[in-house]
């Protein structure tokens, strides 16, 4: 329940565009096969709870999220772990920031 009025605090912002979110989909992909998104992984450490993970466990996040206009590109993504990417939703930085404070 919690979680789900966190959504509602946030959520209110215009969806990105469906050929936005098709466009950076497609770009995601082809960063995961570059030897720089390899390197990340390879650090095995999620950026937002420096948790330690092997790499095959970390994803891949936008800190501005495509569905939010965000872009793919080597400064709007970081590995993380899968507990943070699920909790971190379509959350921007600054409410990232205000969600981890209050929990």
């Amino acid at each position: 329940m919690e979680n789900k009025q966190h959504q509602e605090d946030f959520f209110f912002f215009q969806p990105a565009s469906e050929e936005h979110l098709k466009r950076e989909k497609k770009k995601a992909r082809e960063l995961r096969r570059s030897q720089w998104w390899k390197n990340q992984l390879a650090k095995g450490t999620c950026n937002y709870c420096n948790g330690r993970e092997k790499p095959g466990d970390l994803t891949m996040d936008h800190v501005v999220p495509i569905v939010r206009g965000g872009r793919t590109s080597r400064s709007n993504v970081v590995p993380c772990c899968k507990r943070c990417n699920t909790a971190k939703q379509n959350m921007v930085p600054s409410e990232w920031l205000e969600y981890v404070l209050k929990n």
